[in-house]
């Protein structure tokens, strides 16, 4: 629980500087919440968690070179403190679920409104987690084994990762340097992401991912 006297200082992580400005408009009219830092990306984003104390991270899910999703245990390692509240256009039925389980302790979408969004900061703020009723009903989806989940949920973190890094029309190489692994390891996950998914080209990848939302 954070001392009732001191803001809960808040970093916005998103590459729009619309989006972020209006952000910050939205958290200057609370007396109880600062924005600290903003970032453009996961390297900004880095740069700021070492240097500046942070409660919450409000974080975008689709960032230039890695995603919001592989960035959420990276935070977590470095400061397991932190809550990660993750704001997107992508519905909570595509990424909501995962990204709980990656260590978020909220999502919503962008169309949420203002006091949604306050209240949402409010609670992860105080170590708990902030549970849409859309998202709740996902959960519950998911706990019964009958349901017949996407495809795509067969992938680890690392190949939904590579996936939509694939489905955005990077290449081995690119995806390698940004992930500073070697591209043999990247057209390793790839092939898995072929055979868990019974698909057979990166063109199906492309096409799955754009059917199924996953990118933008």
């Amino acid at each position: 629980m954070k001392n009732e006297n001191k803001k809960i200082k808040v970093q916005i992580t998103d590459d729009h500087p619309v989006v972020r400005r209006g952000l910050k408009q939205i958290i200057d009219d609370c007396l109880d919440i600062e924005v600290v830092c903003e970032a453009n990306n996961g390297h900004e984003l880095f740069s700021e968690l070492i240097n500046t104390s942070i409660d919450v991270i409000l974080l975008d899910i689709s960032l230039p070179g890695r995603n919001g999703l592989g960035l959420i245990k990276e935070i977590k390692s470095i400061k397991p403190e932190v809550a990660i509240l993750i704001l997107s256009i992508h519905s909570e039925e595509q990424y909501a679920l995962r990204s709980l389980k990656l260590g978020a302790s909220g999502y919503l979408t962008k169309s949420c409104t203002t006091d949604e969004l306050i209240t949402a900061v409010r609670k992860v703020a105080q170590g708990k987690k902030y549970i849409t009723p859309i998202l709740a009903e996902k959960i519950a989806i998911d706990i019964d084994s009958t349901y017949n989940n996407p495809i795509h949920d067969l992938l680890s973190d690392r190949e939904m990762e590579v996936m939509c890094m694939l489905a955005r029309g990077k290449s081995n190489g690119d995806i390698a340097i940004e992930l500073s692994l070697s591209p043999k390891t990247i057209s390793t996950y790839r092939e898995r992401i072929l055979e868990k998914m019974s698909l057979k080209t990166t063109a199906e990848i492309i096409r799955y991912a754009i059917k199924e939302k996953l990118v933008d």
